[in-house]
């Protein structure tokens, strides 16, 4: 099915798109720009620039600074995104979860959905102890080197993975970072079989990220759960033999089971479908770690693969 071009239809309103792209045109790089350099950036005229920068300034999404004249983002522009945080309606409920298992592991734990070929961080409750990277909400990781990314992928066909892998850039962001598509596709298999994605060290040094997929009662994965660990701390073996589940005192499980017809289950108002479990942890195979101090937890869910504390490092 040959996709259609939106910027052919006659609904497309161009001049919202060019204003829309002026404000995508800051970034890390270039936080504060000249008219010139938005004509440049957004690839139209000085004259262009000057009223969309204008427009935007008396909306609120631009600031001018009074002596250089050069222009930056405004906190206006958090106000989108905080309104769509507020209304999701998987966040809302898993947050009380997703702390719950932050205070249990004392690690960091996040939530992520796809956006194109990347993983986006929206929900995240950082390790009381020890955090590993800055990571705001809204921080983008490409799917392939995401460890919630490649849960994702594990939900989809073959076919739909791999056309996602090939045309992601494949950046090696660090030594350990995968590149390669039959490497990765494999992977993804892997944690089709694990029910569990794992990535150690190939977006950050020192992360190893687990995750588990999120779905729907349809079944099909609208998110993914992690817990970024120290890779100093953790290590990560595979042994094919499920652990023993011994969670003590009611320790919260990794794995989301998502079944259809929980009552936990919650309602997406967008398409009636029943989103994700409330994040009600699963019950199958785990992978456990152990704290020299404290009694041994296990996050559940995950087939051959254990992950175990150095018990030299906390």
């Amino acid at each position: 099915m040959t996709s259609v071009n939106p910027e052919s239809s006659t609904l497309y309103v161009q001049s919202l798109a060019t204003g829309v792209s002026v404000l995508k045109a800051f970034n890390t790089e270039r936080p504060s720009m000249s008219l010139p350099e938005i004509a440049a950036a957004v690839g139209i005229s000085k004259s262009a620039a000057q009223r969309f920068a204008f427009t935007l300034e008396a909306l609120g999404m631009l600031k001018k600074d009074p002596y250089s004249k050069r222009y930056s983002l405004s906190s206006y522009n958090l106000d989108a995104g905080y309104q769509y945080l507020q209304s999701h309606p998987v966040l809302e409920r898993a947050n009380p979860y997703l702390l719950d298992l932050n205070q249990r592991a004392g690690e960091t734990v996040n939530l992520a959905e796809p956006a194109g070929d990347s993983m986006v961080y929206i929900g995240r409750f950082p390790s009381l102890v020890r955090l590993i990277m800055h990571m705001p909400i809204g921080q983008r990781i490409p799917m392939f080197c995401a460890s919630t990314g490649r849960a994702y992928l594990s939900g989809l066909s073959d076919d739909a993975a791999r056309t996602i892998l090939e045309r992601s850039d494949r950046v090696r962001y660090t030594p350990q970072t995968e590149t390669d598509v039959d490497t990765l596709l494999a992977l993804v298999q892997q944690a089709r079989e694990d029910g569990f994605a794992y990535c150690n060290e190939e977006f950050y040094r020192g992360d190893l990220a687990l995750a588990v997929p999120v779905r729907d009662t349809a079944g099909n994965v609208i998110a993914g759960l992690n817990l970024s660990v120290s890779s100093t701390a953790w290590t990560v073996k595979r042994d094919r033999q499920v652990r023993a589940a011994d969670a003590g005192d009611g320790a919260p499980d990794l794995h989301h089971a998502a079944q259809p017809g929980s009552a936990a289950a919650v309602s997406h108002p967008s398409c009636g479908c029943r989103g994700a479990r409330g994040l009600m942890w699963g019950r199958s195979a785990s992978f456990a770690a152990e704290r020299p101090c404290e009694p041994r937890f296990a996050l559940r869910g995950v087939q051959a693969v254990g992950v175990d504390r150095k018990l030299t490092h906390f």
